[in-house]
């Protein structure tokens, strides 16, 4: 599945127009106007051919955004400086193929994959990594991955063929700090809120958008979702807007809805 993601700082870009990054067979920058895009760039970390590993999701580098991390099925997490077009560092991430990436601090990442861990790395130190979850049936993978980036301590993760979205604190590893079961089927995608430390959406094939306000203690029946938004079918990716932060853009069928928060 392709994944797209804008310059998270456009006025400190490559260049004044607005860039566009994909992934999907490989990375690619885009530079777009207000009548064209026109391709920039198309990297590949295999030197050796001209087909590399397909990569399943990247993420964009807020605090410097010369760099975008891509995970790809062959095991591994590539860092790109993409104002010089180079790989900047590639790591063995996991034990299998790795699903997605997401960046906390300038230098710290963190992945999922199909070995069901989630996975921290900094990059002053490329040699190890730190483990802070692991599924609780042994390789159950773990699909998708969001960094809180208004509280660094937490994160969510959804397992595959779950209704659950795990919250994480990375000063408590391996225990949940909560899950939200409420959806009736599998959750397909996660996204903090980019201006609360406390609300997360999650959609799945249930067809439901689901809003979660975090309490600072779950109660012994769970939690309730605080809104509720029925598309009619399986919800496979959402966005919700860093510029335009009351807006959530969810993506299902063959359509594209905006919704406002």
């Amino acid at each position: 599945m392709s994944t797209y993601k804008f310059h998270p700082n456009p006025s400190a870009s490559l260049k004044t127009n607005d860039i566009l990054a994909s992934s999907g067979d490989y990375l690619r920058l885009w530079d777009v106007t207000d009548t064209s895009i026109e391709p920039l760039f198309t990297l590949s970390n295999n030197k050796t051919s001209e087909y590399c590993a397909p990569l399943t999701s990247f993420d964009w580098n807020e605090v410097e955004p010369r760099r975008i991390g891509t995970s790809s099925i062959d095991t591994t997490c590539t860092i790109w400086d993409v104002e010089k077009g180079v790989v900047e560092t590639q790591l063995i991430a996991h034990d299998k193929e790795v699903y997605d990436i997401a960046w906390g601090e300038a230098g710290v990442f963190a992945s999922v994959s199909a070995d069901g861990s989630v996975r921290i790395f900094d990059l002053r130190d490329k040699e190890h990594s730190t483990i802070i979850y692991e599924s609780p049936k042994p390789d159950t993978p773990l699909l998708r991955l969001a960094w809180n980036k208004q509280d660094l301590r937490y994160m969510a993760t959804i397992l595959m063929d779950s209704n659950k979205i795990v919250i994480l604190d990375i000063r408590s590893p391996a225990m949940p700090v909560a899950e939200l079961d409420r959806h009736q089927a599998s959750v397909n995608a996660i996204a903090w809120a980019p201006q609360s430390c406390r609300h997360i959406c999650s959609a799945g094939d249930d067809g439901q958008a689901l809003i979660w306000e975090l309490p600072t203690v779950a109660g012994p029946n769970g939690i309730d979702p605080m809104s509720v938004y029925s598309a009619g079918a399986e919800i496979n990716q959402i966005q919700w807007s860093a510029a335009h932060r009351d807006w959530i853009a969810i993506a299902f069928s063959n359509k594209l809805q905006l919704l406002k928060v």
